[in-house]
């Protein structure tokens, strides 16, 4: 997964992420860090092979990586951070060697990523959508009480 690699080597990429480590540091909620973009790349992977989409491995990660990175700027300016993350991303793919098809794929997954109509899509969309919610072990969370999802959508349980 050689794109994959430059992904995380990317200058821009590694500066997001800090500064995602940065917003969110009182965070005490999951964080939107390398732990949860892998998290979420490797249930995205798993729904990829169950279904038989055959989304490229690279293509599930490059969007998987990038989905949340612009989260900083929602924390700064109040900009949805799907919208912040989908205007950030599409350099870095470029950069990394990703063709405009596939740039354009991912960045339809990352505007997506918190659309629940996207769920029911067997697509890109669809499986970073249910990827990014499955990835939550609220089930441990120490601070489980707290949150404000609903009971019903948290994860009580491993499925992934």
């Amino acid at each position: 997964m050689e794109r994959v690699d430059k992904i995380l080597q990317h200058k821009k990429f590694q500066k997001y992420v800090k500064k995602n480590k940065k917003a969110e540091k009182e965070r005490i909620f999951c964080r939107h860090d390398m732990v949860h973009f892998l998290d979420v790349a490797r249930i995205a992977w798993i729904l990829n092979l169950e279904k038989g989409l055959g989304i490229k491995k690279d293509v599930v990660y490059g969007a998987a990586l990038l989905h949340d990175v612009g989260r900083y700027k929602q924390y700064a300016d109040g900009i949805p951070h799907e919208k912040a993350s989908a205007k950030l991303a599409p350099e870095i793919l470029k950069e990394c060697g990703y063709t405009e098809e596939e740039t354009a794929q991912i960045i339809e997954a990352i505007k997506r990523h918190r659309d629940k109509n996207a769920a029911e899509e067997d697509n890109l969309n669809g499986i970073l959508y249910l990827a990014d919610k499955a990835s939550r072990p609220c089930f441990s969370c120490e601070v489980e009480s707290l949150c404000n999802w609903k009971n019903d959508k948290k994860n009580v349980g491993i499925k992934y």
